[in-house]
C-alpha cells in the first residue's frame, strides 16, 4: 500500500498540520485500532475445548465488596448469589449450582443433620458460618468446593448480618422466578 504524502509548508515544523503532528496522529489512531483489535480477537487456543470458550474461574479479585450500606437485593446480587442459588424475593435468583437458600425451612434441618461439623447453634449463625467456612457442611447432592472459601471476605460484616437476617426468614413460598 503507498500512501501519498502532502507537502508541507517549510516553517510547519511545529505546527498543528506539520509531519511530527501526522506521525503522532498516525500514532494514536494505530494504537485505537490495535485497542480495538486486542478487544475483538478470538480466545487463545488454551481457552478453548470441544465445547467453546473455557469460562476462567471465579476469583476474589472478579467479586466487588459488599459494605451493607448497599440495598438487600443490591447485597444478595452484587457478590453474585444468584448465579449460584434460588432466593426468596430476589429476581433472578434461580441458580442451580448451590442449595436453594430457604433457611427459614432448611437451616434447623441442616444443623441437626448426623454430617454437619459446625459450631452454630443457631440458623443465623448457621448462615454466617456457610458463608465464612463453607466446607463445614456441603448440602448433601451439592459438590464439595463449589463455594468458595474467599466469599465471606467479599463482605463486610454488616453485609453478613443483612444477609443472615434475611435468609434465616425464608421459606421459600415467595420464590420469584
Amino acid at each position: 500500500m503507498q500512501f501519498d504524502s502532502v507537502p508541507s509548508p517549510p516553517s510547519s515544523q511545529g505546527s498543528p498540520t506539520g509531519p511530527r503532528h501526522q506521525a503522532v496522529v498516525v500514532a494514536a489512531v494505530g494504537l485505537v485500532i490495535a485497542s480495538m483489535v486486542w478487544a475483538l480477537r478470538s480466545p487463545p487456543v488454551s481457552q478453548l475445548n470441544s465445547n467453546g470458550p473455557v469460562v476462567a474461574p471465579l476469583s476474589p479479585e472478579k467479586i466487588p465488596l459488599v459494605t451493607g450500606d448497599e440495598p438487600l437485593i443490591e447485597i444478595l446480587t452484587k457478590p453474585g448469589c444468584p448465579v449460584c442459588h434460588v432466593i426468596p424475593g430476589v429476581p433472578g435468583a434461580n441458580g442451580q449450582v448451590g442449595p436453594p437458600l430457604l433457611l427459614g425451612t432448611t437451616g434447623r434441618q441442616r444443623l441437626n443433620d448426623p454430617l454437619y461439623r459446625g459450631q452454630a447453634k443457631t440458623v443465623h449463625e448457621y448462615i454466617v458460618e456457610s458463608v465464612l467456612e463453607p466446607q463445614r457442611f456441603v448440602v448433601q447432592g451439592y459438590q464439595e468446593h463449589t463455594m468458595p472459601t474467599w466469599y465471606g471476605a467479599k463482605l463486610s460484616a454488616l453485609a453478613l448480618e443483612k444477609i443472615a437476617t434475611y435468609l434465616e426468614q425464608q421459606t421459600g413460598e415467595d420464590v420469584v422466578p
